[in-house]
């Protein structure tokens, strides 16, 4: 099955319903929001250092040739669900640095003058950071899920 890479527009329009969206919820109801602890969003760097890990070894394999169904390649179904994982793992990231600037657009302003704000947005900055990571990490995952031919195609258009 040939997939394409993600878009740059789908992301993008993920990005701005995410942080929008979550811009008018935070206006709306902050006051009942429970507070943002700094660890919220660390679950993140595992799945980002995951999928750094697993780019290394799809990336070694395929430039080895190692991928098929021998006893030490690596079966080209686990090379797909690699890459069904990048995909997914973009959107989530993308959903999540969306929803992480819309709150921080709202809360710093008010970090000054309110102590919530202030406490809150050191949890949303971690989120933010872990939610890039895993972006960036995923995108690498979908360009090491590609084969040399699908690189020498993408060169020659």
């Amino acid at each position: 099955m040939v997939t394409n890479p993600t878009k740059v527009w789908d992301v993008l329009g993920l990005f701005l319903v995410a942080s929008i969206g979550t811009w008018l919820l935070v206006r709306v109801f902050y006051g009942s929001f429970p507070p943002i602890p700094v660890y919220a969003g660390a679950s993140l760097y595992l799945v980002a250092a995951v999928e750094v890990v697993t780019a290394v070894i799809v990336r070694n394999r395929i430039a080895e040739h190692r991928v098929g169904g021998g006893l030490h390649d690596l079966h080209p179904l686990t090379v797909f669900r690699a890459l069904v994982l990048a995909k997914a793992s973009v959107l989530v990231g993308t959903a999540v640095v969306g929803v992480c600037v819309g709150f921080l657009v709202y809360v710093m302003p008010r970090a000054a003058t309110v102590r919530a704000a202030s406490s809150d947005r050191a949890g949303a900055i971690v989120a933010l950071v872990a939610g890039l990571a895993v972006v960036a990490a995923a995108v690498w995952l979908e360009q090491c899920c590609r084969t040399p031919k699908d690189r020498d195609d993408e060169r020659s258009r």
